[in-house]
Formats: structure tokens, C-alpha cells, sequence
């Protein structure tokens, strides 16, 4: 057997990264092909239809449902404020009046002959989209957005949470061991991104929110101040619309884990540089994981030469994500073809690998995820 797939995380200090950004109804591009785009700019909006709400005008004015449309002071489609009046009924030759008031600001949609209900609907609501990246946009999708291309430094993570921010990347550990304590945070980190070590705990991270730290980058989080700091469990649902005031990202999973070397390094190379950050991740099919994005101007590196999607071969890089060996990382020095018995009594097909400060080990396959560099 030549090779085989595994899924794996990337890291490369060179690359070309493509970003679609599409809206979520159809609207309008504001970009064209070939321009120039830093990351705040808006490359495409849309209107999304406003809330709806409904009022019992029936119950309001005590008539019938089918006298309501008769009793609105405005047509169906006009505009009304809060507060204003929109329906009314007299009693005792007009002496008595029943006045029934807009909840909102909207138009007067439409009313119900059976019910009674009124429905108004709430101004559109404006959304935008911005370019993310510093970088060129190399395609329009007509009235849905744009695909947006940077050479850059390219940095993947396994989980984080929050959404998409940028800012100066500042490192705050002296290896990758370290913890990112409170007394490595200070108020010059506003608006950064901060690189800690190998951990942060709940009381750290809202420290660094406290002094308006745009993100925090460390090895592992604990599952339980996940939990403390999202107010639930989180389960299977995808991360990125969290808004407690930063964004978290862990480049080797949960609990006390070392950062990756190649990472930590990588990272304190571009100290400094503004970096583009996303905690947006999804596990389950139609894998998304939280990346770190550092654009480069656009002849500052040359030509970028793409690696070529192999797989697992003898060689690559990678790093064991469950098992005895977790959070190694090392090469493959061999990919045996037949099945072996593993611990367990079952069988599976395993690789040979170097281990940094262990030495050669035989893995299960399913227990590795390949480096890409």
C-alpha cells in the first residue's frame, strides 16, 4: 500500500488561502474582480426580512374578527412607529373609544378575517459581509458574494470558540509549555491576539476579555470552563456565533496539552503581523476547524508552490490524538500493509512512527492525524 488518507490539521508558513464569503439571501457585491480588498472591507450586503409579530386586534378593540380590517386608521402596506395607534372602534355616538397601538416600528402586513390578528412586520434587517482577508478578490458569485485570495501563513486548530476577529498576534509565553497566567496579560494586549503556551484556565480568558483581548491562542482548555464560560454543553453544534468578547483557540485539544513546537515557532516568527483568526468549528461531516490567517503583501514570497494531497506516506508528519501517545508528534517511518492485533483483541491497520521523546512506535492508524505542511 503507497499511502493513505487521514484527516489532518495544517500548518505552513507559506501557502495560498482562498475564502469564500457568501451572504446569506441574495443581495448585491459592492467588489470587482482583481480589486484589492483589506480585510474590513465590505464586499457584498443584503437585506434580511424583519421580525414578524403578531397583535390581536379583536381582543384589543372587542369586535369581531372580520370587523378588524374595517376598524385599521391605515391601509395594509403602510408604515407605522411604535406606539402609534393603528386600529380603533367607538361606542355611545363616539364618546367611548377602543384605541389598539403598534408594538413596534413596521409596515401593516396583513390581518386575518378568522382570527382577528394583525401582522406588522419589523424593518429589514441590514447584513453585511467583509472581506476577511487582506488579499485580491479573484471571483464574484453574482448577488451572493465573493471568493478572496492572499498568500499567507496558514495555521489550523482543533476547537475554538467565537467568531471571526483580527489584530496584531503578541506572544505572552516563553515556550510552548508555558500557561498563560494573569500576570502575562496587560492592558497594551487590547485589540491583539494572544499566543499563550501549552494552557489557559476560565479565570485567565476573562481576564484577557476584561482588557479587550481580541483572541487567545493556547495548546488545551478544560472541558469544564468550556462549559463555565459557554453557560452549557456544548454537544455536537457547530462554534463561531459565541459572543462573550473573544475568540478561543486550541491547536491541540482539551486539557494541559504542550503547543505544537513547529506551531509555537511559526507563531513568534509573525509576531506582530495582523492576523486574521476564525473559532468557527465543526467536527462531524463537512469538517470546519478554527484557523489562524497572516496575509503577506503579494510579492513579498514569490511564487507559492502548492504540496500535493498524498495522504499518509512514509515520511509525513503527524501527531497521535488518542491513545498513550497523545499529543506526540513525529514521522512515519513505515505503513505495513496486513492488519494487526491490537491491545483490545481487534484489528486494525496500524503505521510505524518516530515519536518526538519517545522513539519508534507501532500506532493504530485511527489513533493518528496527519501534519500538513
Amino acid at each position: 500500500m503507497a499511502h493513505a488518507y487521514t484527516p489532518g490539521l495544517r500548518v505552513a508558513e507559506h501557502t495560498t488561502v482562498r475564502r469564500e464569503r457568501r451572504l446569506p439571501l441574495k443581495g448585491e457585491v459592492l467588489v470587482q474582480v482583481g480589486q484589492a480588498v483589506t480585510a474590513q472591507t465590505i464586499v457584498a450586503r443584503t437585506l434580511l426580512p424583519g421580525n414578524v409579530q403578531t397583535v390581536n386586534l379583536a381582543n384589543a378593540l372587542g369586535v369581531e374578527a372580520g370587523e378588524v380590517q374595517g376598524r385599521l386608521l391605515k391601509p395594509l402596506g403602510s408604515e407605522v412607529e411604535a406606539g402609534e395607534v393603528i386600529a380603533q372602534t367607538k361606542a355611545l355616538f363616539g364618546l367611548m373609544k377602543s384605541d389598539a397601538k403598534s408594538p413596534a416600528k413596521g409596515v401593516l402586513e396583513s390581518v386575518s378575517a378568522v382570527t382577528g390578528q394583525l401582522i406588522l412586520r419589523e424593518p429589514p434587517i441590514p447584513v453585511e459581509i467583509d472581506a476577511y482577508l487582506d488579499g485580491i478578490v479573484v471571483e464574484v458569485l453574482p448577488e451572493e458574494g465573493v471568493i478572496v485570495e492572499t498568500p499567507a501563513a496558514f495555521i489550523q486548530g482543533i476547537f475554538g470558540v467565537g467568531g471571526e476577529t483580527h489584530g496584531p498576534l503578541v506572544i505572552a509565553a516563553t515556550g510552548p509549555d508555558d500557561e498563560l497566567t494573569a500576570d502575562r496579560l496587560n492592558s497594551g494586549m487590547k485589540g491583539k491576539i494572544v499566543v499563550g503556551g501549552a494552557y489557559v484556565n476560565h479565570a485567565v480568558f476573562k481576564e484577557a476579555i476584561r482588557l479587550g483581548v481580541k483572541a487567545v491562542v493556547v495548546g488545551g482548555f478544560d472541558d469544564r470552563d468550556l462549559r463555565e464560560l459557554l453557560g452549557y454543553d456544548l454537544g455536537v453544534a457547530i462554534t463561531g456565533q459565541e459572543s462573550f468578547g473573544a475568540t478561543l483557540l486550541l491547536t491541540e485539544g482539551f486539557g494541559r496539552i504542550r503547543m505544537s513546537e513547529r506551531t509555537f515557532t511559526l507563531l513568534k516568527k509573525l509576531e506582530g503581523r495582523e492576523a486574521a483568526l476564525s473559532g468557527a468549528t465543526q467536527i462531524r461531516a463537512g469538517v470546519m476547524r478554527p484557523e489562524i490567517v497572516v496575509p503577506y503583501a503579494k510579492d513579498s514570497m514569490g511564487a507559492v508552490v502548492e504540496p500535493a494531497v498524498v495522504g499518509m506516506d512514509v515520511g509525513s508528519l503527524l501527531r497521535c490524538i488518542r491513545g498513550d501517545h497523545f499529543g506526540k508528534i513525529g514521522r512515519i517511518t513505515a505503513l505495513p500493509a496486513p492488519l494487526q492485533e491490537l491491545g483490545s483483541e481487534s484489528h486494525a491497520r496500524v503505521l510505524e512512527a518516530e515519536l518526538d521523546g519517545v522513539g519508534r512506535v507501532l500506532l493504530p492508524r485511527a489513533n493518528v492525524e496527519l501534519i500538513e505542511a
